[in-house]
Parts: structure tokens; C-alpha cells; sequence
């Protein structure tokens, strides 16, 4: 099959106007939108909650703005969720750095050390690689001035320093190759999370803070992980299709229910009220957004609210 041709502005809204039946009021500003967004990114992304892909057109009465709300809705929303996730990954960086330290020691010479982690059989190839990540921060890391200065006033780098270069990806995996006993000790900073569940909260997180990073479409979202059944689940009175449950498991709920965990209480509360004000803000803005198709797509229950209700145990 051949690739799309390439089609002017003006020839992109003709198409969608008389053979997508969307309904574009003034052209001049739907040309400026789609010079900065791009067809592919708006349209391509965002038409799904609109489109009748049987028929092969908007549903009757959208709107060009339609598609521009749940664009902007969706920027907002991974901004709200990139600065969560980034209070998450911050207290892990942390609390991994501390205990490791506790344990042994902050030096490189510890932190390089496979026998420093558990270093059993199937763990070999992971360590492997982590270390080498963390011998090039060591080493190599000429753009962070902290560990420039470290290096070469200390002819080290401590621990808490490299923690700050790497990713929440890469912290995940120390926090999974680590001592069991120092797994426990952060376990314990959690309320009702165990070693296993918080390394599966922390894949989930660190997916969706990469969909955050790299500009993706979040409030759809479908994640390659999934978090464990929790107590919320069952409270929420989630339904269950099978085994599983049908909402919160690898959606954005999903990353809702881990931060709730491993968020404070005070963060959490503040984090609920403004999702809730970004959800009413789009369906206020965007008539053809209806309340339940935008939480449907999202995997959000309609009681997502009563999420502060219930106890974590």
C-alpha cells in the first residue's frame, strides 16, 4: 500500500470538512492550529473520542474545537501527572541512596560492587548492564557540574550524587537488583506495598512518565505494564471481566491507584482536585465531550472520586 500524499492545509481541511463531516467554522484559524501541531498529532491522535470508524466520519455536530480541547486537555494532563510522578521518583532516588549507604557505604567502590546487590543467577545480565550505566556516570558524566566538581575534588562520586543523573527507569532497576533487606527498609516507607508491588508501581510510573516526556497521548493510554489488584480495586467496586480488572490495571487509572500509594496524603488530595478540575474544565469547554465517554477512554470508573475515601490496608 502506498503512502499517504502529501496535502496542503487548505487541502487537509476541504478533507475533513466534505468527506469527514467535521464542522470547521473558520478555517484561517484551523490552518494556523494545524501548522503548529500537525495533522497527524491532532487529528490522527485526538479524533477517536469523535469518529464513527465505521462510517468513516466525525459523529454529527463535532467541531474542529473539539479536537483542539482534548489536545490541550491531554498537554495539561501530562503535565500534572509528569510532576507527580517526578515527587515519586525523587523520594525513591532518595530513600535507595540511604539505606544502600547505610548498609555499605556511599563511595563508588560499594555502588560498582555486583557483590553489593543480589547477585544471584538470573540477576547476572541486568547487573551487568546497570553497572556499566553506572560506572559511564561515574567516569564519563561531563554534563552535570555535580559530578564534575565530585570527581575531581574527591576523585569519587558519592552515591546521592548519581542517583540524581539517572533516570526513573534506571532507579527502578537498582531499587529491583537491590538487597532484599534494603528493599524492605523503602517497602516500609509505603503504606500496604510490598518489594514485588512497588517494583511493579515503579514500571508503571516510569512508562507513563516517559509518555509525558516524549509528548505522547497520555489520557488513552494503553501501558506494557500493569500494577497489582489492590484493596482499591475491590473498594471501588471495579468490574472484572474474568480475573481481571476492567479498569486500573495498565490504563492511566492505573498510574492514579500507584500514586495514591506512593504519593503522601496531602499530595495525593491535591493531585485528585486538580485532575478533577482539568476533567470538568474539557467537558465544560466541549459539549461533545461527554463526561462518560472522556472517563471511559481514560479507564476511569465513575466513582473515581470516592479513590480518597478508602484506606490503602
Amino acid at each position: 500500500m502506498a503512502l499517504k500524499p502529501f496535502l496542503t492545509y487548505t487541502q487537509q481541511i476541504y478533507n475533513l470538512q466534505n468527506y469527514k463531516g467535521l464542522i470547521i467554522d473558520d478555517p484561517i484559524y484551523a490552518e494556523n492550529v494545524l501548522s503548529h501541531i500537525s495533522y497527524y498529532s491532532l487529528i490522527g491522535g485526538y479524533k477517536p473520542l469523535f469518529y464513527d470508524f465505521v462510517a468513516c466520519r466525525y459523529n454529527k455536530g463535532t467541531n474542529f474545537e473539539d479536537l483542539v480541547s482534548l489536545y490541550y486537555f491531554d498537554e495539561e494532563l501530562r503535565n500534572l501527572f509528569f510532576q507527580y510522578i517526578c515527587h515519586v521518583e525523587q523520594h525513591i532516588r532518595t530513600l535507595y541512596a540511604y539505606y544502600f549507604s547505610e548498609v555499605f557505604s556511599n563511595s563508588s567502590k560499594d555502588y560498582l560492587n555486583i557483590a553489593c546487590y543480589n547477585n544471584i543467577a538470573v540477576n547476572q545480565k541486568q547487573l551487568q548492564k546497570l553497572l556499566k550505566i553506572l560506572s559511564n556516570e561515574v567516569l564519563q558524566n561531563n554534563s552535570h557540574s555535580y559530578v564534575v566538581y565530585q570527581r575531581k575534588k574527591y576523585n569519587d562520586v558519592p552515591l546521592w550524587t548519581i542517583m540524581q543523573t539517572l533516570t526513573l527507569g534506571q532507579v527502578s532497576k537498582m531499587y529491583l537488583l537491590g538487597r532484599p533487606g534494603i528493599k524492605t527498609k523503602i517497602c516500609r516507607q509505603f503504606q500496604s506495598v510490598n518489594e514485588k508491588e512497588l517494583a511493579q508501581h515503579l514500571k508503571v510510573l516510569t512508562h507513563c512518565r516517559n509518555i509525558c516526556a516524549h509528548n505522547e497521548r497520555l489520557y488513552c493510554c494503553k501501558l506494557n505494564a500493569s500494577i497489582p489488584d489492590t484493596l482499591l480495586h475491590k473498594k471501588l467496586s471495579i468490574p472484572m471481566q474474568g480475573k481481571q480488572y476492567v479498569y486500573g490495571k495498565s490504563d492511566l487509572f492505573a498510574v492514579l491507584i500507584s500514586l495514591r500509594y506512593l504519593l503522601t496524603k496531602e499530595e495525593f488530595k491535591e493531585l485528585k482536585k486538580r485532575l478533577n478540575l482539568l476533567i470538568n474544565k474539557v467537558i465544560r469547554n466541549s459539549p461533545n465531550i461527554t463526561e462518560e465517554k472522556l472517563l471511559n477512554s481514560m479507564g476511569f470508573p465513575d466513582n473515581w472520586k470516592k479513590i480518597t475515601l478508602y484506606r490503602k490496608l
